[in-house]
């Protein structure tokens, strides 16, 4: 398996592989170019479509944002975050259809040891520097809002049409249909016809 194919997989990946850190840096430079633009300017389309092939229709990011790979991001249309977007998609991230995220929010894939003796960097046979990394999927459903600040961890799934409260940081899955909020993320309640505005 190459290390990409390893990374994809939640296998333990070497980030210093040329394919890998070619990948990165082409959606580092996307994102600062995305992130220079004016919000009125037609470029920002053009940079998103390149930094984010599978996305769908009518999807806008404020900006400014930052990906890891942007090519293991998928997001469905109609979907919209705030300023400050982070994604560090080192394993896929599917956000659905009407997916609405705040300022701050952050979907984190990346996993590390827990042992330092592990997580620490090392030197490679060839000399180069490297660290142990591995990750996990995140799965956003459709009709879903994640209010300012939420963190989302590697391998957790919100369900569809779940809003998730300011500030939260959500490490385990969250069913559809529910308000969930805090620190770790809980289930407060069901999203019912009580909350209609009226």
């Amino acid at each position: 398996m190459t290390e990409r194919e390893k990374m994809i997989a939640g296998s333990v990946y070497d980030p210093s592989d040329d394919e890998l850190i070619r990948l990165r840096q082409n959606a580092h430079r996307l994102s600062k170019e995305y992130n220079d633009c004016f919000e009125t300017d037609e470029k920002r389309e053009k940079i998103l479509a390149e930094l984010i092939p599978n996305k769908g229709k009518n999807v806008y990011l404020q900006g400014p944002v930052q990906f890891d790979y942007g090519c293991f991001t998928e997001i469905g249309e109609n979907s919209y975050a705030n300023f400050n977007f982070t994604c560090l998609d080192c394993a896929p991230v599917k956000i659905g259809c009407n997916v609405f995220m705040g300022p701050n929010v952050s979907l984190l894939t990346p996993m590390h040891p827990f042992r330092f003796q592990e997580r620490n960097i090392y030197k490679r046979e060839d000399g180069v520097y490297t660290d142990r990394e591995y990750a996990k999927p995140i799965t956003i459903g459709d009709n879903c809002w994640l209010a300012g600040n939420v963190t989302v961890c590697g391998g957790v799934t919100i369900g569809s049409g779940s809003v998730i409260g300011a500030g939260s940081v959500v490490t385990r899955d969250i069913p559809s249909g529910v308000l969930a909020a805090g620190n770790p993320c809980r289930v407060i309640r069901e999203i019912t016809e009580e909350d209609c505005l009226k």
